[in-house]
């Protein structure tokens, strides 16, 4: 499985984004994606998540700025990033998570940088 991300780039700080996230190879049986973000000396926190029955969920610090969405199955999905802040500026990866015969399967993207200027 092969996750790829595209959409990062440099913003200014009220701006809007969107990253798209594209899986490849044998995506069957994902259960959910999600991005996450890591910014310098940060550990990497949760963004936004879908599951394979559309259900989201976000970190609080993006609650009502950030949308998460998917394309007609579970193989793409984006991010719409709105209001953006200095503090948004981080390396977004796409994850996904698939369920194997005995356990789950955790796949990443090599991640795209959002850098948010004041």
């Amino acid at each position: 499985v092969q996750l790829v991300e595209s959409g990062g780039g440099l913003v200014q700080a009220g701006g809007s984004q969107r990253l798209s996230c594209a899986a490849s190879g044998s995506t069957f049986n994902f259960e959910e994606m999600a991005w996450y973000r890591q910014a310098p000396g940060k550990q990497r926190e949760l963004v936004g998540m879908i599951s394979r029955s559309g259900d989201t969920n976000y970190g609080d610090s993006v609650k009502g700025r950030f949308t998460i969405s998917r394309g007609n199955v579970l193989v793409t999905i984006y991010l719409q990033m709105n209001s953006l802040k200095p503090e948004d500026t981080a390396v977004y990866y796409c994850h996904a998570r698939q369920r194997g015969l005995f356990r789950e399967y955790d796949y990443w993207g090599q991640g795209t940088q959002v850098t948010v200027s004041s």
